[in-house]
């Protein structure tokens, strides 16, 4: 399909990190049963959630706000507070964990999310979301349309205090599954008649993409201890609705394959593509970001040749650092041409 990826031989992380994969997969891989259900109650036991915290905690202060109580939909709200007062842009950010795991209170999400808040500056929303297999496609996804749709209404605004947001500058950025969604719901923005909203950029970080063939890099990374072929098609399996007309090719799942949503006629926003070296759906997002150009979209690719799946949310490597500081510089150069059009 592609030609052969340009993987290095081998990848080095901090003992730290290393350990903090071989944790996750082994409690995620743990709280698998075999009926395809998770064990919500071993796996809330190991990982480590952080509450809000009205007190700012290196510069940024957090709280939390309810959307739909009757599908536990909500998100963490992101304040650098040295900016507060300002007319900051909106970030709507999307964590990732393969549509099943991960939550927006879980540490590392949190700690990215207030990394970016501080340096970009901009106001966060983290969505929580609904987690698959208990609730599959398309409830993640409706559920953070839904969260731009309650955005969009000037009370809600007013009761959660996010007057200081700039709706006009939205920006959505997803990791992994989140990335997925964030593409999602970006394109059906570009169909919604919003009153003040605007998505007017997207940060896809290694979007959890594929398809029914076999990239080169899935062949070749498909034992990878981070992220496996395996584990990966797991999560497509708990992902898809249990009826007939889905598989790996369906446009959820394969964006631009053949049964890809023709986007050249959209106002589809400005996108960065994150893709890493040691990621096996590399192929699949590199194919995204050659197929958004295809479509005479605006497309930026930054690649970390050395970095696994899920590398962003990890603060001890210097990618991490370094992917926000590319997030900055990118909000930064649509915020600058839609300033001056």
């Amino acid at each position: 399909m592609e030609a052969a990826s340009k993987t290095p031989a081998s990848l080095s992380l901090p003992w730290k990190t290393r350990l903090a994969f071989s944790a996750f997969g082994t409690i995620t891989h743990a709280a698998r049963r075999r009926d395809g259900t998770i064990n919500r109650g071993l796996l809330n036991f190991f990982l480590s959630k952080v509450p809000p915290s009205s007190k700012p905690i290196k510069g940024v202060k957090t709280y939390d706000v309810t959307v739909d109580p009757t599908r536990n939909l909500w998100f963490r709200v992101f304040v650098p507070t040295e900016h507060a007062v300002q007319d900051l842009p909106l970030i709507v950010f999307i964590h990732g964990g393969g549509f099943a795991f991960l939550s927006a209170d879980e540490k590392h999400n949190d700690d990215v999310c207030r990394e970016m808040a501080r340096k970009v500056p901009a106001l966060i929303v983290s969505v929580e979301y609904r987690v698959t297999p208990e609730h599959r496609y398309p409830a993640q996804h409706d559920d953070c349309f839904d969260v731009l749709k309650f955005l969009d209404d000037d009370q809600n605004r007013s009761k959660c205090s996010l007057e200081n947001a700039n709706i006009s500058r939205c920006f959505i950025v997803g990791d992994s599954s989140g990335g997925n969604i964030a593409h999602h719901v970006a394109q059906r923005a570009c169909e919604f008649n919003f009153q003040r909203l605007k998505v007017i950029g997207l940060v896809a970080i290694q979007p959890f993409f594929g398809g029914e063939e076999r990239s080169n890099s899935e062949k070749e990374l498909a034992k990878n201890t981070i992220l496996s072929l395996d584990r990966a098609d797991w999560y497509w399996n708990a992902f898809l609705p249990q009826s007939e007309g889905y598989n790996r090719d369906h446009p959820i799942i394969n964006v631009c394959g053949p049964r890809a949503v023709d986007i050249s006629k959209m106002d589809f926003p400005p996108t960065m593509v994150v893709v890493g070296g040691f990621d096996l759906l590399q192929d699949w997002q590199r194919r995204y970001y050659e197929w958004l150009k295809k479509s005479g979209k605006e497309a930026y690719l930054v690649e970390y040749p050395n970095m696994p799946h899920s590398f962003f949310t990890f603060q001890e490597l210097p990618e991490s650092g370094q992917a926000i500081s590319e997030i900055k510089d990118f909000i930064h150069k649509v915020l600058e041409k839609v300033t001056n059009e």
